[in-house]
């Protein structure tokens, strides 16, 4: 298992780290043994260049990612670089980004939200054979449709997915609600959606 994004400088026991959250909702429930932390909290560059190798040495076989408010896919913040081969990359973190973790609960203010984070890099996820992107809430509509029924563009890093040949978008009513009618019914057509 590889660790899509972490903030930098952020301690595994602070609520909002996503390594944190990985060993508590994720690997200790299913007994995964095998995963490949990003410890951004001494030194992200060491971080980036161990995980990456690892990440590079074979196909990822599935890459569970979710769409930002602002569409950003992992921590690939707009615009997205979507032309860099290094797995992992550096990345500062925008106002809608760092203004969606404090509405997430994970942080008081938006002052307490790291601008800097460590990234799997956009061209590094669509290496995945399959990619499954889970999108509830409302409040992330914009980005979907965005995301779905716009050009690729830097400036919508979800925008990608288009691109993928096994990309599966699952979706609630709420984050589906401002698609296209078309789009939203192939959409809904799912007795789970």
């Amino acid at each position: 298992m590889f660790h899509l994004d972490e903030y930098v400088g952020i301690p595994i026991d602070h609520p909002a780290s996503f390594r944190k959250y990985l060993l508590e909702r994720l690997i200790t429930k299913t007994g995964i043994s095998r995963y490949h932390f990003l410890d951004c909290e001494q030194d992200p560059q060491s971080a980036m260049e161990r995980v990456g190798r690892e990440v590079t040495r074979a196909p990822v076989d599935v890459a569970f990612v979710g769409i930002g408010e602002n569409a950003h896919l992992a921590f690939n913040d707009p615009p997205a670089n979507f032309d860099t081969d290094q797995p992992y990359l550096t990345v500062t973190l925008d106002v809608p980004c760092r203004r969606q973790q404090v509405g997430e609960g994970w942080f008081a203010s938006i002052e307490d939200v790291p601008s800097l984070a460590v990234s799997m890099s956009v061209r590094q996820i669509v290496k995945s054979l399959e990619i499954l992107c889970i999108v509830p809430d409302e409040r992330k509509a914009q980005a979907v449709k965005a995301s779905v029924e716009g050009d690729v563009l830097p400036m919508t890093p979800a925008s990608i997915l288009q691109t993928h040949p096994n990309a599966t978008l699952y979706l609630d009513r709420d984050s589906a609600a401002l698609l296209a009618p078309s789009v939203r019914g192939e959409i809904l057509q799912s007795p789970t959606a």
